[in-house]
């Protein structure tokens, strides 16, 4: 019996994915442990592995088709002794790029719809009627006829198509009579309608569609990537499930320039060089405060606080299409050294898209420096399931009181954004202090 390979589920998070490439070709042998394709997901991509012996029978998704749900049927694997006719399959379970790249659309602005839909006409005025008599209810099924083209360009146009007059046969609306409308003459329907409709589930009215306040011509449409998905609906769940309160503080770092100066040029030729920013010494401190205050490493659960044991510590590293926090494991344990090169790998690698699940997920704590471009201070949105972020700022010379006197210092100015679930005011307060200790005086991360 021929066997359906589904899309993989490649990390806890995933829910749909990208065939960024098939590394197979039907009729091609593949026996359990080869690589069938490269899939792309909203953080990295990564090998799909066979697990069966056989041969591709058909490949019912092309290479390229963004926003393939986990476990739907990508391609079908005929087992020894089968023909290819085995490989057979309704023509519904095949996705093409187009019908993906529709389906993917928000349904508020496109919608596939291969016949005219029945759909509520306005409510008409109450017909004029002498008093006592209630006045007539309004007629309700109106069946609008338009072609399914006629529906798709006026959506993308901002157009309501139940505002038109249809010029085709029984007044159906076509292509012709959507061109002849101005676009952005008429407000969405779609969107009016998602919005009350969301209303009155939730009761709080969600932000309008933006391109209801622009003309088409007047800006150009860059379609979300599922990193960019991912970013959006994890910080938006975040931000408003997490109550986040932010403590600031703000660090000499006088010393601790002058000692990465000093080490950076003992550092070694060839094998076991290395090159230390200011964020390798930030995540060696963070590491040693989470050990003294244990109570700020710790993820919420519904039904416990976890308190974990090693200070696993994320790093938020920028890229040209989204963020990503790869994560130093037991920082606690390394050398300055170890976490410099490690952080460099982990940012090279992400940048390529070829981070492992393993290396990104999970943590207690992390670090986002914006220090780099000029960036004072800021507040961060924590990343679930940590219980707290550090942002940190740029150094710069400021003017400070030291025994009465005035003095320039180098300054860095960090605010951490703390779980209120988890972390109290004052814990995170002590937090802070331990770090600050750290960071002023380096030598103490030795001890």
């Amino acid at each position: 019996m021929s066997i359906q390979i589904l899309m993989p589920t490649l990390s806890p998070t995933m829910e749909e994915g990208k065939l960024a490439k098939w590394l197979v070709k039907e009729g091609d042998t593949v026996k359990s442990g080869d690589i069938l394709a490269e899939i792309e997901t909203d953080k990295a991509t990564m090998e799909f592995e066979a697990v069966d012996e056989g041969r591709i029978g058909k490949i019912l998704v092309p290479e390229g088709t963004e926003g393939v749900k986990v476990n739907k049927p990508i391609a079908v694997l005929l087992v020894e002794g089968e023909s290819d006719g085995a490989a057979d399959i309704p023509a519904t379970m095949t996705l093409t790029k187009e019908v993906v790249a529709e389906v993917a659309k928000p349904k508020a602005v496109a919608q596939i719809m291969s016949t005219p839909a029945p759909i509520k006409a306005p409510a008409a005025a109450p017909a004029p009627a002498p008093a006592p008599k209630a006045a007539a209810p309004a007629p309700t099924g109106t069946r609008l006829f338009a072609s399914p083209l006629a529906r798709r360009i006026a959506r993308q146009n901002g157009i309501d198509i139940a505002a038109l007059t249809g010029s085709g046969p029984r007044g159906r609306i076509v292509k012709s009579d959507v061109e002849s409308t101005k676009p952005g003459a008429v407000k969405l329907a779609a969107a009016a309608d998602a919005q009350a409709a969301a209303t009155t589930v939730s009761g709080i009215a969600p932000l309008p569609d933006a391109r209801l306040f622009y003309k088409p011509e007047d800006y150009v449409e860059i379609p979300h990537d599922l990193m960019r998905k991912s970013i959006a609906k994890r910080l938006s769940s975040a931000a408003a499930s997490i109550p986040h309160f932010y403590l600031t503080i703000d660090c000499n770092i006088d010393s601790l320039m002058a000692t990465r100066a000093r080490l950076n040029e003992a550092s070694p030729n060839g094998e076991g060089a290395y090159k230390l920013s200011v964020t390798d010494f930030i995540v060696k401190a963070v590491a040693l405060a989470l050990q003294h205050v244990p109570e700020v490493n710790a993820s919420w659960t519904d039904t416990a606080i976890l308190r974990h044991k090693h200070a696993d510590v994320g790093v938020a590293v920028a890229l040209d299409f989204g963020l990503i926090t790869p994560i130093v494991f037991h920082a606690e344990e390394k050398g300055l050294a170890v976490i410099a090169n490690e952080v460099r790998s982990l940012a090279e690698r992400a940048r390529a898209k070829k981070l492992k699940p393993q290396e990104y997920e999970g943590g207690g704590f992390a670090i986002s420096n914006l220090g780099m471009f000029g960036i004072k201070n800021f507040t961060a949105v924590i990343n679930p399931p940590h219980a707290g972020i550090l942002a940190v700022g740029a150094g710069e010379p400021r003017a400070v009181v030291v025994g009465g006197k005035v003095e320039i210092a180098t300054v860095m100015t960090v605010t951490m954004s703390c779980d209120h679930r988890v972390i109290d005011g004052a814990t995170g307060a002590r937090f802070l202090q331990v770090f600050k200790q750290y960071i002023e005086e380096p030598a103490a991360m030795l001890l």
